[in-house]
């Protein structure tokens, strides 16, 4: 029986786990959806105004990257050896050997290829130009991963014995990440800040680094949108880490390590964190959960569970210093925390291979090999993309632009680049529509059209029953969480009109300092709920007593309440105007 157990597990290994698995694609699959993950990261960590291209950036950036993989980077990467194994030989295998061609490999090359270029997205958002991006996108995926990948992945230099040992990236810590974040890093410093991200000793935006003073964060518009691309990134990176898995065996033990590393990673940033700030950063959490992901995935295959609990641990820290560091000391815009996420976890999982390596690392073995040759790969690999991007970003700043205009940026890249007035429709301020159709399902009528109906059937005001009846309006700001408490109070007083807004505002108190992203924000001006009343028949100062009674606790910010005179009110659909226009129908008035 154990005979009978054995060749069935050879058998599920062979034909799930080869190298022309079904596992083998299906973690192809998963390492393409991280795309998903990477556009409702970015999206969720900025503002709302620049949601549509960021979309479209990481749309685009895999369309474009595929076209130019195929045609030069397949090539560069997957070729035959050349130059002392420092480049593959460009090749068309792709389009002239289509029985024979090494499809697998192929697809799985692409889609990592992918994710070294959207990388690059987050730590310019906001501010670059959508032509400049497509361009670099290109490139890196053209040039720059394909050169370098090979070298370790594609049968070059380091994927030879170098002092008795191999160069350690399973899925690409440095290859891919480690890349992505050097870019980023380059790309953030020549390209410069968001407008009003840094600001002088006047207190005044600048783009210069030499006279920034003080810090503003600048918090994304959606935490929701950029959880779910954690979590959709977490779940595909089971992919990103196992697709090149040789057997069962092995892809639990990379599923486990991936998991230990970032749940590790993820409880570091919260404690430290809370610790640090009093409170725990959510957004920082969401980024200590990648920074994790990144740290284990040249390790994988290679630590044991110790191994990816400390390495996760470090990761989870790291990424909350060098946030902050690369923010509040080297003045680099980075609004999603790419350039640490990616840059320095990716060289620091790679590092950490030659410590935790369990055949080959320091602390296993006493030997110091296995960290040379991590050091000097990592060295390498640096050294190719620092080149590549400095020569890369500062062509297309001096030709095409890099960086859209001030009126660009400020008022959106939604509207200016891709003629979008908001990527979230319900809360566009313009027409969506001339075609709108009324509860009904009759075309409504065209502005000019309306008018003239308008003028045919309206009825004329008609003078109030009661006059000389006083008309007050009542204004009430306060809490958010007192809202239902005052309509209640309101409704039971028989105030059934309300007009409600969701205003920011402060009083004596002044707001209340807390953190984003380890950068203080002063919240001089906090959520508050604006609720508006016209009352007649219903006494002033009922209303505001009962306002009162809703919303009183003795705390500062319980809010204000104001009263004006009313000069007149007319109901639009009846024409009835003063006391008559504020009543409830159904009373019969």
């Amino acid at each position: 029986m154990p005979e009978s157990n054995d060749a069935i597990m050879e058998m599920i290994n062979g034909s799930i786990f080869g190298t022309t698995g079904v596992w083998f694609l299906i973690g192809a699959i998963l390492v393409w959806f991280m795309q998903a993950g990477f556009a409702m990261v970015e999206t969720g960590f900025t503002r709302a105004k620049n949601a549509g291209n960021i979309v479209m950036k990481n749309l685009m950036d895999f369309c474009l990257g595929t076209i130019v993989f195929v045609l030069l980077g397949a090539g560069l990467m997957m070729g035959e050896d050349a130059l002392f194994g420092l480049i593959g030989l460009p090749n068309l295998d792709l389009f002239t050997d289509f029985e024979g061609y090494d499809w697998t490999g192929f697809f799985f090359n692409l889609v990592f290829c992918a994710t070294t270029a959207t990388i690059v997205s987050g730590a310019m958002a906001e501010r670059t130009k959508f032509l400049s991006y497509c361009i670099y996108s290109l490139v890196i995926s053209a040039v720059v991963y394909p050169i370098e990948a090979h070298w370790a992945w594609g049968g070059g230099w380091l994927s030879q014995e170098i002092l008795g040992v191999t160069y350690i990236d399973f899925a690409g810590s440095s290859l891919i990440h480690m890349v992505g974040g050097i870019s980023s890093f380059i790309g953030a410093l020549i390209l410069g800040p968001r407008w009003g991200k840094y600001l002088d000793k006047d207190g005044k935006p600048t783009l210069k680094r030499r006279e920034v003073k003080f810090v503003r964060a600048i918090p994304g518009h959606n935490l929701t949108i950029g959880a779910l691309g954690v979590f959709i990134l977490w779940f595909c990176w089971y992919g990103f880490n196992g697709a090149a898995a040789s057997n069962m065996e092995q892809f639990a033990k990379i599923l486990v390590t991936t998991t230990v590393a970032t749940t590790a990673a993820t409880c570091a940033t919260m404690i430290f964190t809370w610790i640090k700030n009093k409170k725990p950063d959510v957004s920082m959490t969401l980024n200590g959960s990648l920074a994790g992901l990144v740290a284990i995935t040249a390790g994988c295959a290679a630590v044991d569970v110790a191994g990816a609990f400390f390495i996760g641990a470090v990761a989870g820290i790291l990424v909350v210093v060098a946030v902050e560091v690369i923010d509040q000391k080297l003045h680099v815009d980075d609004p999603v925390g790419a350039i640490a996420v990616h840059g320095c976890n990716g060289l620091w999982g790679t590092i950490a291979c030659g410590l935790f390596s369990t055949s080959t690392g320091l602390f296993y073995t006493g030997s110091f090999a296995q960290l040379a040759v991590q050091l000097i790969g990592i060295a390498a690999i640096a050294a190719w993309t620092i080149v590549c991007m400095i020569l890369l970003f500062r062509i297309l700043k001096r030709t095409v632009g890099l960086r859209a205009s001030r009126v660009e940026e400020v008022e959106g890249l939604d509207k200016h680049e891709h003629g979008l007035p908001s990527a979230y429709a319900d809360f566009a301020s313009v027409p969506l529509a001339a075609e709108m159709l009324d509860p009904e399902g009759v075309p409504t009528p065209s502005e000019g059209e309306f008018a003239d109906v308008a003028a045919e059937t309206a009825p004329a005001v008609r003078e109030s029953s009661e006059s000389g009846a006083k008309l007050s309006k009542v204004v009430v700001l306060t809490k958010q969480s007192k809202f239902e408490e005052l309509k209640a109070a309101l409704n039971e007083i028989g105030v059934t009109g309300l007009t409600v807004t969701q205003v920011l505002g402060c009083g004596v108190q002044k707001g209340a300092g807390e953190y984003y992203r380890g950068v203080k924000v002063d919240m001089d001006l906090l959520p508050k709920v604006k609720v508006e009343v016209v009352v007649s028949k219903v006494p002033v100062g009922k209303v505001v007593e009962a306002a009162r009674k809703a919303l009183y606790t003795g705390h500062i910010g319980d809010g204000k309440i104001f009263v004006y005179e009313v000069e007149d009110v007319v109901r639009v659909r009846t024409g009835e105007s003063g006391y008559d226009a504020l009543q409830d129908e159904s009373e019969g008035l």
